[in-house]
């Protein structure tokens, strides 16, 4: 079985967040990146099944060069090569093209993300490459399990669980709870050194999408106390200042 697992290269969560030209672009000077954390565990089950089944793990990147050591990681937790694509994304929909089009080349049996990347957390991607491929995609999945030629899916829906049987090749998602991610160990790292990695140019694409600008969140304010004896003043201030009634 050949699986494919979309990987991101994201800011790690205890980075300040700053921006530049005239806050219309992300400031990556002293950033530290790390591999997306929900891709992590679609990783770690992706390696699971092909140790259980004979079969390999491509993991997959649109980036630029920079994000090659997130892809060395990847290689080191298990993954048998790499391909990057070489271009910056713009948006999810670009990402999505650029892996569809690969995969057309170069088929594979089961496709794996995470649920979302963790910088604009918008859980696009997969719902986008099963549409483009025409093949089922399923998220937010809690549990995958290979069968032959079939996948059993289990995510959680609101009031229980949902369990799909589905025949593959097939998109997924994965949420936590599919499995824990790995540490790489020492023999992995040094053999990621040397695993295959290919570097791909992006097909052509319209731009569809223009970054207007960037905000940060409003400084959180000073706390209003209110006297309990006083419920009308707290009303009011929750209807005309936080504005949540």
């Amino acid at each position: 079985m050949r699986i494919l697992v979309c990987v991101s290269n994201v800011p790690d969560t205890t980075t300040k967040i700053t921006f530049t030209n005239n806050n219309t672009q992300f400031n990556t000077s002293g950033v530290q990146f790390i591999l997306n954390p929900y891709d992590e565990i679609a990783l770690a089950r992706a390696v699971e099944l092909a140790e259980s089944t004979g079969g390999s793990v491509t993991v997959i990147n649109v980036g630029e060069a920079a994000t090659e050591p997130t892809i060395r990681k990847a290689l080191a937790v298990g993954a048998t090569d790499a391909v990057r694509v070489n271009a910056s994304p713009p948006d999810a929909w670009f990402v999505a093209v650029q892996i569809a089009e690969y995969i057309k080349k170069n088929p594979f049996d089961l496709i794996l993300t995470g649920r979302e990347s963790i910088d604009y957390n918008g859980s696009k991607v997969a719902g986008m490459l099963g549409e483009l491929l025409d093949i089922p995609s399923v998220s937010i999945i809690k549990k995958i399990d290979v069968n032959g030629n079939e996948a059993m899916v289990e995510r959680e829906i609101e009031g229980g669980k949902e369990i799909l049987t589905i025949p593959l090749p097939l998109v997924a998602g994965c949420a936590e709870g599919v499995t824990e991610p790995k540490i790489p160990n020492m023999r992995g790292i040094m053999s990621a050194r040397t695993k295959p990695l290919v570097v791909v140019e992006p097909v052509a694409l319209e731009i569809n999408s223009t970054i207007i600008g960037y905000e940060t969140p409003a400084p959180r304010g000073q706390v209003k106390l209110v006297n309990s004896d006083n419920p009308e003043q707290l009303i009011e201030l929750l209807h005309t200042e936080a504005r949540v009634i």
